[in-house]
């Protein structure tokens, strides 16, 4: 007997979340073969077979918490693994009746989410399956989260609709494997292989559905994902654009017809990710004191930097020096000088964080979301962008995990990408500050006496009034805009 147990997670991770297991007892296993998921506050870990066998117990279920070298389950190794690849070769040969049950369950949502809604079936009842075939995808309040098939074979019964809402844990439809499924009727994989895109890039399973739905080819459609994937929003647009009414030559006037505004108008239902965001920005209008306070930063010494050394930098660490890093270090910065803009209200207490783990928002085609870099504070400016740029990536592709998005204790949001030269960013709770970013313009300013002409962005810091002072804010504003003004100050610690 073999033991399975969780490997080192890195410097500092003392334990992680059993995410998924991708083998049941009994399964017989290859060594080095992935058994399990782990996932950490920074990273997700595979779980490789330490020895070929068949896996017995599995002590640490999905969903439980586990340390360092904690036991995870056993493989049993020897003669009594080797019956199960020649039980497999005869089980064509079996009959119908032989097709074992498999459920089809809600996988793991991630930390504090204990439900979510079936926004899209990818499969009805008779189709067949291939292992790890996208059979659905479910909208959680944070992130979307898809449903491989368990197994290979037939899905014969589908227990929560559409539209409907499932706990964690729940059971969503039934499969029937074994050898009953290999009966099936070599029709129906001819049915379903149309389907099947002929593109290298395979679109998200949603956007196929609903173009197959509006009658729309790939090539009507503009992929915003990920190398040209094509995603549910792009093809709402590609429909939004094709509905559009074509200009007309001016008609002969005639007297006025009651307008049919309700013929000219899409009801849509809310995402669950829109509607927290909705809940979230409400709530924190409700329950914070919110003030903003407003300052100006010359970027002309970051820009000068930047230029004289992005390629050099980028050359060695292979990725682009954007200005995100610099705000990064100078908001570290400050909040070292005013740790009440990095804490938060906990009841009738103030919880100060020695640490900062900097929230970036992103926009993505679903709505505002908010990466985490963790431990900002200790990075270097490469590691900073290293991280945004991963983060950014995966927001933008809908592969944002859970802990990717919890545990900020400060927000930067930039919506100087967008063109805004001016705004008051909202809280994001239970933070007590978050930093808004805006468009660079030109402006004339006087210089030693002089008029000229400069690149200057406004700052918007919103704070928490019930904790951070106007002294406060306003200090925290002006070390931000010292340390951009002269990023000296940012390598010496000043």
């Amino acid at each position: 007997m073999t033991e399975v147990r969780v490997p080192t997670l890195g410097e500092s991770v003392t334990e992680a979340t059993v995410a998924t297991w991708f083998k049941k007892p009994g399964d017989a296993v290859e060594a080095d073969e992935m058994l399990c998921e782990l996932e950490t506050d920074k990273v997700t870990v595979e779980v490789p077979a330490p020895a070929a066998g068949t896996l017995g117990e599995i002590v640490a279920a999905e969903g439980e918490t586990v340390g360092v070298d904690a036991l995870l389950a056993h493989i049993n190794a020897g003669e009594g693994a080797a019956p199960a690849p020649k039980a497999e070769a005869k089980a064509p040969a079996a009959d119908a009746g032989d097709a074992q049950e498999i459920a089809v369950m809600v996988p793991t949502l991630g930390e504090s989410v204990t439900e979510a809604t079936i926004s899209t079936w990818f499969k009805k009842e008779g189709d067949r399956v291939e292992a790890d075939e996208m059979l659905a995808e479910l909208e959680t309040d944070k992130v979307s989260v898809e449903v491989p098939s368990p197994g290979a074979g037939i899905l014969t019964k589908i227990l929560k609709a559409e539209g409907e809402t499932v706990e964690a844990g729940g059971q969503l439809a039934v499969l029937s494997g074994g050898a009953g499924a290999a009966a099936a009727p070599a029709a129906q994989a001819e049915t379903a292989a149309p389907a099947a895109s002929a593109s290298a890039t395979e679109d998200a399973p949603s956007a196929k559905k609903m173009m197959a739905e509006k009658g729309l080819s790939a090539d009507q459609v503009q992929g915003s994902g990920k190398d040209g994937r094509i995603m549910k929003e792009d093809v709402m647009k590609a429909v939004s654009a094709a509905s559009a009414p074509a200009p007309q030559a001016a008609a002969p006037a005639r007297a006025p017809s009651a307008p049919q505004d309700a013929d000219r108008e899409e009801r849509v239902k809310m995402t669950r990710l829109r509607q927290t965001i909705a809940r979230r920005l409400k709530d924190a209008q409700n329950t914070a004191a919110m003030l903003t306070t407003y300052n100006e930063v010359d970027m002309t010494r970051v820009m000068e930097l930047r230029s004289e050394y992005k390629d050099l930098f980028e050359k060695k660490h292979g990725v682009k020096l954007g200005f995100m890093s610099f705000f990064t270090k100078a908001c570290c910065h400050a909040l070292k000088e005013v740790p009440e803009v990095n804490a938060e209200i906990d009841g009738t207490d103030i919880v100060y964080k020695n640490f900062v783990n900097m929230g970036i928002a992103v926009g993505t085609p679903t709505g505002l979301v908010v990466p985490v870099v963790r431990d900002a504070d200790q990075m270097s400016f490469a590691a900073i962008e290293k991280e945004i740029n991963a983060l950014g990536k995966k927001a933008r592709d809908g592969k944002l995990s859970m802990a990717e998005m919890q545990g900020g204790t400060f927000t930067i949001s930039n919506g100087g990408v967008y063109g805004s030269l001016m705004s008051s960013p909202i809280l994001n709770p239970p933070q007590s500050g978050i930093l808004g970013m805006h468009k660079i313009q030109q402006r004339p300013m006087v210089v030693n006496g002089e008029i000229v002409a400069r690149p200057m962005m406004y700052l918007a810091l919103s704070y928490d009034h019930r904790i951070v002072d106007g002294k406060g804010a306003v200090t925290f504003l002006v070390r931000v805009k010292e340390a951009l003004e002269d990023p000296r100050r940012l390598l010496m610690d000043l």
